[in-house]
C-alpha cells in the first residue's frame, strides 16, 4: 500500500486531492470558478468529501472561525491570533494528554515541531543529500513552531506555494510526533531503555570486562562477483589487520568492536548494537506503514542486533539471554520467531524487504519490556551489509521511495524532482560504494 495512492490515510497531504496546495486560491468567494472546478473533481467521491468536511471542521475549530472567508481578517489581527493560539495550545494539550502549565504545553508542542523538522532534515542529510538544496525547508516555516501560525500560513497567499505546502506538511508531522510522544509516555519507554541497558551490563556481558569495554576484530571476507554475497569470512586481530596489504578483487575488510559473554566456561565474542528509535525515525515508520497509530505500526521501539561467529554461537547467545533473564528475576519469552540463518526464506510485509535475507529475528518479552532482537552470523551480517538486493543501504532507499514517502514529503509539482530517477541513482551510488574493492569499508561500531 503506497502512501500516495487512493488508500492513503493522509488525504490532506496529497497534491492530487482536495487539500492540494496550488499557486492560485481564493478564500472569500464560495461560487468562484475555482470552487466549481474543485467540486467537479472531487464531489462524486463521498468518502473523500466526508474526509474533507472533517478536516475543514478541525481547521475551523482550531482557528475559532465559521468559514474560510474569516481567515484574511484573522491574518490582519495579531491580538485575535494570539488569543486563538492560546486556546489552541490548551486544546492540543488535552488531545495529547500533556499536563502542566501553558508554557509547559507550549514547550512540548515546540518539541513536536522540532521532530517534524528533524524528519525533513534526516531525509535531506542522508538519502537526499545530493539534492539538499532542492528540499531545504523555507526559513519562515522551519523557524515557526506555533500550530495556529503554521495553519494560517497554509492559507496566506503572501507565502509561496512551496512554503504553504511545507507549513501543512509540518502540521501533519507534528501531529504524528504528538501521537508518538503520548505513546512513549504511556509505555514509559525511556525508563525501559535504561532498564534494558542495565540488564545487559549486569547479567549478559562478561564481568571480566568493564562496562563499555570492547575488543577490536576485523572480518576479512571474499564475495561472489555476480551477487556480492559472502563466500567466506575469517576473523583477524588488530595485529593481523596491520600486516594486511591491498585487498584482492571481491575482498572486503569490516571492523567489529565486540563485547564478550561467558557460556560453559568459554568467552564468546559478540558485536552488539542496541538502539531506541528516535521520534523522527518513528514518524518515518508511521508514514511508510500508512498509519497514524504508533501502537499499531511501531512495535520495535527497543532493539538489539547481535553478530556472532557461527550458528552454534548464535544458539548459545539466545540461551544465555534467557538464562540471564531468569538470573535477573524475570522469565523471557520469545515471540514472532523467524529463522533463516540455515536456509529458507524470510517473509516480511515491509516494502523493500528481501525474502533472501538471512537472520534470526524475534521479540523478547521480559521485565515489562518487549525488545526486537536481530541476530546474525558473521557471514549473514556481511550479506546484510553488502549483498545485491539485500544490502541494508539499498533497502533503506527502496522502502522510502517504494512506499511513497519520498514523493509524499517532496511532491514533484512543488520540488521539481523525479523521485524514480533519484531512487535508481541512489541505488547505483550505494552499489558502487559497496563493491569498490580498492577501499577498506569499515563498520565504526
Amino acid at each position: 500500500m503506497s502512501l500516495i495512492d487512493d488508500k492513503s490515510i493522509f488525504t490532506a497531504m496529497k497534491q492530487n486531492g482536495p487539500f492540494a496546495v496550488t499557486d492560485d486560491f481564493t478564500l472569500d468567494r464560495s461560487f468562484s470558478r475555482q470552487t466549481r472546478d474543485w467540486a467537479e473533481l472531487f464531489g462524486d467521491d463521498r468518502l473523500l468529501v466526508t474526509k474533507y468536511r472533517v478536516v475543514r471542521a478541525q481547521v475551523f475549530d482550531l482557528l475559532q472561525i465559521e468559514s474560510f472567508a474569516e481567515i484574511p481578517r484573522l491574518l490582519a489581527d495579531p491580538v485575535a491570533r494570539a488569543q486563538r493560539s492560546e486556546r489552541a495550545c490548551l486544546l492540543l494539550g488535552k488531545l495529547f494528554d500533556i499536563t502542566g502549565s501553558t508554557s509547559e504545553i507550549r514547550s512540548k508542542i515546540k518539541e513536536y515541531a522540532q521532530t517534524a523538522d528533524a524528519v525533513i532534515n534526516l531525509m535531506r542529510r542522508r538519502l537526499l543529500a545530493p539534492y539538499a538544496s532542492h528540499v531545504e525547508t523555507s526559513n519562515e516555516i522551519e523557524t515557526t513552531h506555533d500550530p495556529v501560525d503554521l495553519l494560517l500560513r497554509v492559507f496566506d497567499d503572501r507565502f509561496h506555494k512551496k512554503a504553504r505546502f511545507e507549513a501543512k506538511r509540518k502540521l501533519v508531522l507534528m501531529n504524528l510526533a504528538g501521537s508518538i510522544d503520548q505513546r512513549e509516555r504511556e509505555t514509559d519507554i525511556e525508563n525501559k531503555f535504561y532498564a534494558f541497558l542495565e540488564f545487559l551490563n549486569r547479567n549478559v556481558w562478561s564481568p571480566k570486562l568493564k562496562i563499555g569495554e570492547l575488543e577490536t576484530a576485523y572480518l576479512l571476507s571474499r564475495h561472489d562477483p555476480d551477487t556480492f554475497s559472502c563466500l567466506s569470512v575469517k576473523v583477524i586481530s588488530s595485529a593481523g589487520r596491520a600486516r594486511l596489504k591491498d585487498l584482492g578483487e571481491g575482498e572486503k575488510l569490516t571492523l567489529l568492536k565486540r563485547r564478550v559473554f561467558q557460556d560453559g566456561g568459554r568467552d564468546i565474542p559478540v558485536y552488539v548494537s542496541v538502539r531506541k528509535k528516535d521520534s523522527a525515525a518513528k514518524v518515518l515508520k508511521l508514514l511508510r506503514k500508512n498509519e497514524k497509530n504508533p501502537a499499531v505500526a511501531v512495535d520495535d521501539e527497543l532493539g538489539l542486533m547481535a553478530v556472532l561467529d557461527n550458528v552454534r554461537d548464535v544458539k548459545r547467545f539466545v540461551r544465555h539471554m534467557t538464562r540471564s533473564a531468569i538470573k535477573s528475576g524475570s522469565l523471557m519469552t520469545l515471540e514472532d520467531i523467524s529463522d533463516t540463518l540455515t536456509g529458507g526464506h524470510f517473509h516480511s510485509s515491509s516494502i523493500g524487504s528481501s525474502s533472501q535475507t538471512q537472520m534470526l529475528k524475534f521479540f523478547a518479552r521480559m521485565g515489562g519490556m518487549r525488545v526486537e532482537l536481530i541476530i546474525h552470523t558473521n557471514q549473514s551480517y556481511l550479506n546484510y551489509r553488502f549483498q545485491r538486493d539485500i544490502a541494508h543501504d539499498e533497502y533503506e532507499v527502496e522502502r522510502i521511495f517504494d512506499s511513497g514517502v519520498a514523493e509524499f514529503l517532496f511532491p514533484g509539482d512543488i520540488y521539481n524532482l523525479d523521485m524514480e530517477l533519484i531512487r535508481q541513482s541512489l541505488l547505483d551510488q550505494f552499489r558502487r560504494h559497496i563493491e569498490d574493492s580498492g577501499r577498506l569499508h569499515e563498520n565504526a561500531a
